[in-house]
């Protein structure tokens, strides 16, 4: 049995975010008794991106002078923030990953940091929760995984690519529509305002948090970002690979919402997680 106290949750955002979609889900979290966080990933973050003024941003102009932030600086901002979470205050924590943010809660989720009651280790990492993630195989990144094998550049509904093509930025293409469709107009077109841009995510997943840690998936059967069809292939993968290899299988959920259910459908959100981490708690 894990301890009985709420675990603190760590929220891997998508590509083209901020935190700022996911603060009512975390006031949510936070009316539940759990604490929640989510960093700033740096890839999505404008001020790091040479787009000029942020406030009207260019996102035609060339990559910075050191280059793009890495997808390995988007994990080392979760690691740094699990090391105070686990190591300095003792706390379990919960990934919860959405959209690429699956990528990054996979690769930060490593071995010393996870949770081992059975040898006392009651601190660290209890479980990954995903919704509309990808789930990307070891030795795969997102753009490797996602991208048509004969090299040509495939460029989804949902994104608008730049001056620069893969080797520049991506930016989203109808917000509103394709990662908020459930909402309002008015409240799509809001939040729609908030979304940034992001390089194409390059480096290889080498974790297999899918193995060692339990790990639940909600497919959002609204989705228009990422299709139901692909959310239904990668998890089908992956228990099949789990189960071939007599690992404990990803648990599935299901919602009819959109890409974003952290706004669309955010007390059920919560609850699922919840219903998850009882699971957990067996």
């Amino acid at each position: 049995m894990i301890g009985t106290k709420r675990p603190a949750i760590v929220i891997c955002h998508g590509s083209y975010h901020t935190p700022a979609p996911y603060e009512p889900f975390i006031e949510q979290l936070g009316f539940h008794g759990y604490e929640a966080y989510c960093p700033q990933r740096p890839t999505c973050d404008l001020s790091k991106l040479n787009v000029g003024d942020t406030s009207n941003p260019d996102f035609d102009r060339p990559p910075p002078p050191g280059g793009y932030p890495s997808d390995t600086e988007d994990v080392n901002v979760i690691l740094e923030l699990l090391d105070k979470l686990i190591n300095q205050e003792g706390r379990q924590v919960l990934l919860v990953a959405h959209s690429s943010g699956g990528w990054v809660a996979t690769q930060a989720a490593i071995p010393e940091y996870h949770a081992r009651p059975s040898e006392g280790k009651t601190a660290g990492i209890i479980g990954i929760f995903y919704y509309g993630a990808f789930l990307v195989p070891v030795g795969e990144s997102v753009f490797s995984y996602l991208q048509p094998k004969d090299g040509t550049f495939f460029v989804p509904s949902f994104c608008r690519a730049h001056k620069y093509g893969k080797k520049g930025l991506l930016s989203t293409a109808e917000g509103a529509k394709y990662m908020f469709g459930q909402l309002s107009r008015e409240d799509g077109e809001k939040w729609a305002a908030t979304l940034t841009a992001s390089p194409v995510m390059t480096v290889a997943l080498t974790n297999d948090a899918y193995s060692a840690l339990p790990c639940a998936y909600l497919v959002l059967e609204d989705d228009q970002s990422l299709a139901l069809a692909y959310q239904e292939a990668m998890l089908q993968a992956q228990n099949e690979r789990l189960r071939s290899a007599g690992k404990r299988e990803i648990v599935v959920y299901r919602a009819s919402t959109d890409h974003s259910p952290h706004l669309s459908w955010t007390s059920d959100l919560v609850g699922t997680i919840e219903e998850f981490m009882g699971r957990i708690r067996g």
